[in-house]
């Protein structure tokens, strides 16, 4: 086995270790760590375990030296339900068809952490994680399609089976993320830290056959026919890996109020070489920059209050960014609007997913009696997928807005703890017209669980 193959091979093996569905604020999750995601995310500015530094790279040097490591089954809760056409496939329509609502099968996942903190000298620390954190992933049986192969030739309209009328559809996107953080105390007050992310995600498309002909591939050759589109889906998972940059700082400002603040910069990935005809630039799928920040209160010995801001800058990667309705200026699509063949599948201005960036609010509290410490919270956020683009989005439905958690810690001897959290995501929905077939409307719903456990020592 050559080098190059035993990096792939590795590669997959650690990212396969984190399989993941679809997840909560867009497909980031609502918090790293059990105790902040039992504080729904909250609690930047107020460390307490070694995964912190995932959360802020100057939380390294404000924790105990220690190892945590976690388990969560998260569980989320995908369908969709389309009208009723009255195109039926006819006149270029191409007409998702439904009896009653369909599930997504794919419903338990189960989700790994670890990390660990050294002290280095007096004032600086180093603190390494390795999380999963967002993906995608849905597996729709069932369903089928109708649409005319021909457009107005002879042949008939054909109904076949599967979301998009190729059979089982769904994409599956696992990511891994590890980061080694240095942190340093300026001042007694003052604690800045930076961490390198690499990240490994690996990704799956199945039955997407039906947009062929709408690839950036197909379309440069269609005076000739067309040519096949070998890097659309049904390949099996292919695999990238990127480096990013993570900063941040602490400041406690007085005995009772603390600051923090965080920046993840765009992790460039590299493309997802077999699915070159799927995703913008050429299989490009990079991960937005996300902001956090966050403002802890200690209201009394025992009790403190934690609110904090997230925004992560979905619009800025193509492949998601970009609007499904890009693909109508795709020369073979049969729309009459100025064409350019960078906007087909695959091109740079690829159809995508359409999202918007994403702010969410956080609030949680902590309250300690003797050995037990108690955690509540809950977020409001933006679901990123407009009413246009929900065609694409049955393939990705990240419409949750809103987490409510809590979570139970218990200390132990000799500096060990464990604990507990859970989330519950209530339904959110969005509905709007098909791409496809103004005659119909799509509705996609979704709400999640989580179970997370976790072991200090």
């Amino acid at each position: 086995m050559n080098t190059k193959t035993s990096l792939r091979v590795g590669a997959m093996a650690l990212a396969f270790s984190t399989p993941m569905a679809f997840a909560t604020n867009g497909y980031f999750t609502h918090g790293v760590g059990s105790h902040n995601k039992a504080q729904a995310g909250a609690g930047l500015a107020a460390p307490s375990q070694a995964i912190d530094a995932a959360n802020n790279p100057a939380s390294a040097i404000l924790v105990d030296d220690q190892t945590n490591a976690s388990l969560s089954i998260f569980s989320p809760r995908r369908s969709y339900v389309a009208s009723p056409s009255m195109a039926q496939g006819n006149g270029g329509a191409f007409s998702v068809m439904t009896q009653g609502e369909l599930d997504s099968k794919s419903n338990y996942f189960p989700l790994p952490s670890f990390s660990k903190k050294w002290t280095w000298g007096d004032d600086s620390a180093l603190a390494f994680s390795f999380y999963g954190r967002g993906g995608m992933n849905t597996d729709w049986k069932g369903g089928a399609a109708a649409f005319d192969p021909d457009g107005p030739g002879p042949a008939p309209v054909m109904t076949m089976p599967g979301t998009f009328g190729m059979g089982e559809a769904g994409v599956d996107l696992m990511q891994a993320f590890m980061e080694l953080a240095w942190a340093k105390k300026f001042s007694d007050n003052l604690a800045i830290g930076i961490a390198p992310v690499v990240v490994i995600q690996a990704f799956e498309a199945k039955g997407l056959e039906a947009f062929t002909g709408y690839t950036k591939t197909f379309a440069a050759n269609a005076a000739q026919g067309g040519a096949p589109a070998n890097n659309l889906t049904g390949n099996g998972h292919d695999t990238s890996t990127g480096i990013g940059l993570k900063f941040g700082f602490n400041w406690q400002v007085n005995d009772k109020v603390a600051v923090a603040f965080a920046h993840q910069t765009e992790v460039g990935m590299s493309e997802f070489d077999d699915y070159s005809d799927l995703f913008a630039e050429a299989g490009g799928f990079d991960i937005p920059a996300s902001t956090r920040v966050g403002v802890s209160f200690q209201a009394t010995p025992t009790f403190s209050v934690h609110l904090d801001g997230e925004s992560i800058s979905y619009s800025d990667i193509a492949s998601v960014g970009n609007s499904g309705l890009n693909i109508y200026a795709c020369p073979t699509a049969p729309i009459p609007v100025p064409k350019n063949l960078e906007t087909c599948l695959g091109g740079n201005q690829g159809a995508g997913f359409g999202w918007d960036d994403v702010s969410v609010v956080k609030l949680g509290f902590t309250w300690t009696q003797g050995d037990t410490t108690y955690r509540a919270g809950l977020s409001q956020g933006d679901q990123p997928i407009q009413p246009s683009e929900v065609l694409f989005n049955i393939l990705a439905p990240g419409v949750m807005e809103q987490h409510y958690t809590f979570g139970i810690a218990k200390k132990l001897s000799d500096n060990r703890e464990w604990g507990f959290s859970f989330m519950y995501a209530p339904e959110e929905t969005v509905k709007g017209g098909s791409m496809f077939d103004p005659t119909q409307t799509i509705e996609l719903k979704m709400h999640q669980f989580e179970l997370e456990f976790y072991y200090t020592w």
